[in-house]
Formats: C-alpha cells, structure tokens, sequence
C-alpha cells in the first residue's frame, strides 16, 4: 500500500515536472511569436501581415454557414483547444493534482483572488469616465503561464519546487477565474433561443462520461457540435471547450495505463504549446509604433492595464499571501522566503495571453486594440525583467551557502 502510494506520488512529480519544463519552452516559442509580430507591424510588411490575418474562411454545412477572417478562427476556433486543454488541467489538479485538498487549495486560491481584485480595481479606477474602455476592466486580471514559467525557468534549479508549484497554481486559478469572467461579462448579442439547444451536447457529454466512454471520438464530435451553437448563440465559443473537458473521464479502461484525460492532455500540450499559443501571439501581438509616443503610454486603458499588471498584481497577490499565512490559513512554501514569494507574485503580472484574448473580447475599436496592445506589452515585460531579477537575487546557487560555511 505504502509502495502503491509512492509510486503514485513519483508519477504525479514527474507529470508535474513535464508540465513545467513544456510550458517553459511555449513560453519561448511566445516570445519568438510576438518579437516576429511585432516586428512585422513595424515594416513594410505590414500590408502582408494584415491580409494573412484577413483572409477569409468558411465552412458551410447545409444551410448552416461560419464565415469568418482568419484572425477570428485563430481566436474563436484554435484557441477553443487551448481552453480544452486548461480545462483538462483544471480537472486533473483538482481532482488528483496539487490542489485535491482544502488545504492545498487555501493558498493558490486566496492569492489569486487578490490577483483579480486589484488589478481589476486599477484599471477600473483610470477608466472611469469612459464606459467603452470600462469594458476592459478584466484584461489586467489574467496571468499567462507559460510565459511565467519561461522566465522562471532561466533561474534553473536556484528556485525551490514549492515556488513553481505556486505559481502554477495561482495561474491555474487565474484560467478559472478568467473562463468564469468571459463565461458573465463578454458576451455579444446573447441568443437565448439558440444557447438552449446547447443543453442537448451538455447532456449527451454527462451520458458519455457517467457511461464511462474512454473513446475520444464521441467527445470530439459532441464538442464541435456544442462549440458551433455556442458561437451562434454569441457566448464566446471557447467555453465549449472548458465544457467539454470537464465530460472527460478520468477513470482508466480496462488494461490501459493512463486515463483518457491524461493521454488528451499529453497528446494536446505539444501543439498548444508550440502551435497554437504562438500562432495567437503572432497574430494578435502585432503592435505598430508608428506617431506613438511617451505619452501613448499615460492613454487610460494603456495606462489601466501597464498598472494592473505590474502594480495591481504584485500586490493582490503577495498581500494576500502574507495574510494568509500569518493569519496561520495555509503554511509558507516549503523552502522560500518573502523575497522569493514577491519574485512570483510579480512574474503573476505576465499577462499576455490571457491578457490580448480577454481585450479581443472587450474591444473592436482600432485605437483601443493599439493600446490594449501596448499596455500588455509594457505590463508583462516589466513584471517579467523585475521578477527575475529579484528572484535571481533573492535564490542563491545550490551549493553557494554550503561554499561559504
């Protein structure tokens, strides 16, 4: 029994640990995205960049016809997959992962709640006097993961596995906050007619898993067609995806050696990682410097978001933790100090992401995109350069104490 669990326990490291280092490398492969993007806009390939973007593309199936540009499937369509995959996460972690008990939940969860409010708050508090630009008040709000775990993966083995696992966490919560938020707030032109056909995939998705169907195609199938009536029904269609993840059984058939969610999660992380998020960050990250200036940076909702994410995360985040953990709620990470727990909460503030497909959803004027864009930008990079250098000086190099005694 005792072996049983330590074997489980070991598996559970490793998947972990996997996770980490995949996510890191995506992180990469975002920045490679966005440099390329960026730089793009700001070249006589502009016009080249802009139709890919455009292109059309459709698809019709009898009288039933999705016609959209390019971009629009990256973000409609493809990043539906990826919010499949954060709900497979999700599900795992809290069923069988990090966060499977109230007591590993307590500080994740507190932290980023104060990773949303705050934020939230900053942005909300610059753009009062404008109701379009209010709508954005949830883009400060997210925390991408993969780019934070690429700049914690440059420390190497300095940063304790507690801090990763954190971080891991809070982004975790993050998702499940932000799918909640698209899920009440970012609607278009809500067609409660057509949303109720969506009760039919949800039911037959319950029937599959209480069945304990371990076949993919099923879900594929009942998944496209779930994300097809919530598009129509202008509820923003990557919730199928969350929805449909949270049908996948995590029993194991009979003779297999890994359960189905995991072997979607393993199967989907590669072309997530190295597809799909650097595809969206290509085509939404393309930011034009043409006539901007300092003062395009004090622009309320450049302003709102660069504030929310550096400012407003950093301490939402690590306010909430030290509460937490001197009001004696939940323990300290094992094997960090203050200094490094800031570290985190500062790289929380890496928004990206998370941050342009919230802003997608929020805006369709040509001039707030530029300064969604740019307040990103500004926000993640700064909260990425500062965290790592305070995580670099506050985590010495293994061994380096041991030198000096």
């Amino acid at each position: 029994m005792i072996q049983a669990i330590r074997q489980k326990r070991r598996q559970l490291t490793e998947a972990i640990n996997d996770f980490l280092k995949m996510e890191a490398t995506g992180g990469l492969m975002l920045v490679a995205a966005t440099v390329l993007a960026m730089a793009l806009a700001n070249s006589g390939l502009v016009g080249t960049y802009t139709a890919f973007l455009d292109i059309p593309v459709a698809i019709k199936f009898g009288d039933l016809e999705i016609a959209k540009p390019f971009l629009l499937w990256i973000n409609d369509g493809l990043m539906a997959i990826f919010f499949f995959l954060v709900g497979l996460e999700i599900k795992r972690e809290f069923r069988i992962g990090e966060l499977a008990s109230p007591a590993q939940v307590a500080l994740p969860g507190i932290a980023a709640i104060g990773g949303v409010l705050v934020p939230s708050g900053i942005y909300a508090l610059i753009n009062l006097d404008s109701p379009e630009s209010m709508s954005g008040w949830a883009i400060p709000a997210a925390t991408d993961i993969a780019f934070a775990l690429a700049v914690l993966s440059l420390l190497g083995n300095r940063i304790p596995g507690s801090l990763k696992i954190l971080l891991l966490a809070i982004a975790i919560f993050d998702d499940l906050g932000a799918i909640l938020i698209i899920a009440f707030f970012y609607t278009s032109k809500l067609s409660l007619a057509v949303l109720a056909l969506a009760i039919i995939p949800i039911v037959l998705l319950f029937i599959l898993n209480r069945m304990g169907v371990t076949k993919t195609a099923p879900y594929v199938v009942v998944g496209i067609v779930l994300w097809t009536i919530v598009l129509k029904s202008g509820v923003h269609a990557t919730l199928a995806g969350v929805i449909t993840a949270f049908a996948i059984p995590l029993a194991k058939a009979e003779g297999a050696h890994h359960t189905l969610l995991e072997e979607l999660e393993h199967g989907l992380h590669r072309w997530v990682a190295f597809g799909i998020l650097p595809l969206f960050a290509f085509a939404n990250a393309g930011v034009s410097f043409a006539g901007m200036g300092f003062d395009s940076f004090t622009e309320p909702v450049s302003l709102g978001i660069t504030l929310g994410l550096f400012a407003g995360k950093q301490i939402g985040i690590f306010a909430m933790i030290w509460l937490t953990v001197k009001l004696r709620v939940a323990p300290m990470p094992r094997d960090a100090n203050w200094p490094q727990i800031y570290g985190v909460a500062l790289l929380c503030g890496i928004g990206f992401t998370m941050s342009l497909f919230i802003g997608s959803l929020a805006f369709d004027n040509r001039d707030l995109m530029a300064q969604l864009r740019l307040g990103v930008l500004a926000g993640s990079i700064a909260s990425a350069v500062l965290g790592y250098l305070l995580l670099r000086l506050a985590s010495p190099e293994p061994g380096h104490e041991a030198a000096k005694a």
